[in-house]
């Protein structure tokens, strides 16, 4: 995203085909880097990974959270993401029919009722995978509104006040997967740039150390907002 020379990239490409996944996480991110460093990886291994998952025959689960996981809705956004890039037919209907159980009277998702940003984030993304029609959710999207704060950023439930990083980039990138623009660009970013320290890293609030993690959303939504603000 920072337009820099990846280094050593031809011993990271060997060292990552070289690699054997064990399971959906790592399959998903060694696919990711490649496709970073520009090489494609071995779509008969990765379609043979993904054929092998009870998912894509119709077992659909709910993913036990614990802390270092974002969202319930997490292992199929990582499917789905992989589907696509390997090219592969699975039932994309009953899929996105199962994801949008979990859709909620608010608008947003979640699996036990009470909607927040996270899972939201990772439902919609994965039925813009599925190739639904996500601009039809309508209620998503005032849901999403309600999450965003006229002093910048996004919290991860509407009546929140106070926004951080990760919230942030999920607001924004749902709204980005809806062709929505954000509704105070200014503020947000400003949010962003107040959260970098000076080692050039970003925390995930205005009081904290920098994350990789962090930097990453930080990175993601400047150059996601960077068309909206271009005049200020």
């Amino acid at each position: 995203m920072l337009g820099a020379r990846l280094p050593n990239v031809e011993k990271t490409i060997k060292w990552l085909e070289n690699f054997v996944p064990e399971g959906l996480y790592q399959y998903y991110y060694v696919v990711k880097a490649l496709q970073i460093c520009k090489r494609e990886p071995d779509k008969k291994l990765l379609r043979d990974f993904i054929l092998s998952l009870p998912a894509t025959r119709g077992e659909l689960r709910i993913e036990d959270i614990y802390f270092e996981v974002p969202s319930e809705f997490l292992s199929i956004f990582m499917l789905t993401e992989l589907v696509r890039i390997a090219g592969i037919e699975i039932d994309c209907k009953r899929t996105a029919n199962w994801l949008l159980s979990f859709k909620n009277d608010d608008g947003g998702f979640s699996m036990r009722g009470r909607s927040n940003l996270n899972s939201t984030y990772y439902a919609v993304a994965s039925l813009y995978n599925l190739g639904y029609q996500v601009d039809s959710l309508k209620e998503t999207v005032e849901y999403v509104r309600e999450c965003e704060k006229p002093y910048g950023g996004f919290t991860s439930v509407p009546e929140g006040t106070r926004p951080y990083m990760e919230h942030v980039y999920y607001g924004v990138s749902t709204l980005a997967l809806f062709g929505e623009r954000l509704r105070y660009p200014k503020q947000t970013v400003e949010f962003v740039l107040r959260c970098q320290n000076s080692n050039g890293g970003f925390s995930r609030s205005e009081i904290g150390i920098s994350t990789f993690e962090d930097t990453f959303y930080a990175v993601s939504v400047l150059k996601k907002v960077g068309l909206e603000t271009a005049s200020f």
